[in-house]
């Protein structure tokens, strides 16, 4: 995992069709942060999350931390009836397996999957607006 923080254009298009795919089954916001943390990992994940609005909203998000070799899930309060701590630890354990050979948009992929299919079927609620399905830094 080290040194790499950017996802090639057709990874980074895997990442969002799995991301696309995981919120029309759950109705959920998912995004995914794909670089460097400014602190320690959780605390960037937890910024990130509330910076970018997810923490009002039924949204989770997946920051990857290549240099920091940390992949961190935060959910919102709607979500954690639906997605539990164990449910993103094996989410996290299913991903670091292709982190290690350095896939990360399989490892992405199968996270997102893995969560989606834990949440089960859903909407999202009205007037819910879109955010950026990957961040990359």
């Amino acid at each position: 995992m080290a040194g790499k923080t950017r996802l090639s254009k057709k990874a980074h298009r895997q990442v969002q069709v799995a991301v696309h795919a995981a919120e029309q089954e759950t109705g959920l916001q998912f995004c995914v942060y794909l670089g460097p943390t400014e602190t320690d990992a959780r605390a960037h994940a937890e910024k990130l999350f509330v910076d970018a609005g997810l923490h009002s909203r039924p949204a989770v998000l997946l920051l990857v931390a290549p240099p920091e070799r940390r992949v961190e899930i935060v959910t919102a309060p709607a979500v954690r009836e639906r997605i539990s701590d164990q449910a993103c630890q094996t989410a996290i354990e299913a991903m670091t397996a292709d982190f290690r050979a350095g896939d990360f948009a399989s490892g992405l992929s199968t996270g997102i999957a893995h969560l989606a299919a834990v949440a089960g079927p859903g909407t999202a609620p009205d007037g819910d607006t879109e955010l950026p399905d990957i961040i990359e830094e």
